[in-house]
């Protein structure tokens, strides 16, 4: 038996609805590469899904733009608002401009200049001096900031070195001060061990025998 035939409208079931458009997406993709295998076609799929996330396709032997210009030709339809077009002629102007810069940048490396007539040479000629003006203000502004942040060093150096002297002469007269009260406190118990002894001179009368 075969299939029953579907019914061709929106799957209300979003669980159902995702697992539909994941099949019938891959279907569709690997249908518009055979197509482009098999008859040697120019094919391009794009693919939007609910979510916003955008699936494509491209034959490998040309691009989207070039398709979308060929539907442009053909058709006669107007694919690009006045907004495109001017944002086109805007990226063709920037482009313009980088190959300016470009040949600009080689011309002061040094490279093709053969072409160059007397006035553009002269040009270039005061546009490195004044690069290399610019290279030596900076240069020089560099050196003076170095000297002066040694001067700043110097100076903490010299503060710290003074700093440090003090520390260890108050340390010194701390242990001085310390070892002399031991001195102190020893001298003092040696006295107090000290026996009083008493000594009769010879010189002194004898008074028991006067009584």
């Amino acid at each position: 038996m075969g299939r029953g035939k579907i019914e061709i409208k929106r799957i209300e079931n979003s669980s159902n609805r995702q697992v539909t458009f994941s099949k019938r997406r891959n279907g569709i993709l690997k249908k518009a590469k055979e197509i482009s295998v098999l008859c040697d076609t120019e094919v391009s799929l794009i693919i939007c899904s609910s979510s916003g996330k955008m699936h494509q396709y491209c034959s490998p032997s040309t691009t989207l733009v070039d398709i979308l210009d060929k539907y442009h030709k053909q058709s006669g339809k107007k694919l690009w608002d006045a907004k495109h077009e001017n944002l086109n002629n805007e990226i063709d102007r920037i482009k313009k401009e980088n190959d300016s810069m470009q040949i600009k940048l080689r011309h002061l490396k040094g490279e093709d200049i053969t072409s160059l007539n007397h006035k553009e040479l002269m040009a270039m000629e005061d546009a490195l001096e004044n690069g290399l003006s610019g290279i030596r203000e900076k240069k020089a502004s560099s050196i003076e900031g170095m000297r002066k942040n040694g001067k700043v060093l110097e100076e903490e150096h010299r503060y710290l070195h003074f700093v440090l002297g003090q520390q260890e002469l108050a340390k010194e007269q701390r242990e001085m001060t310390i070892e002399s009260n031991v001195r102190e406190i020893d001298t003092d118990h040696y006295t107090s061990q000290m026996p009083f002894t008493f000594r009769v001179q010879p010189i002194q009368p004898n008074l028991q025998k006067r009584i």
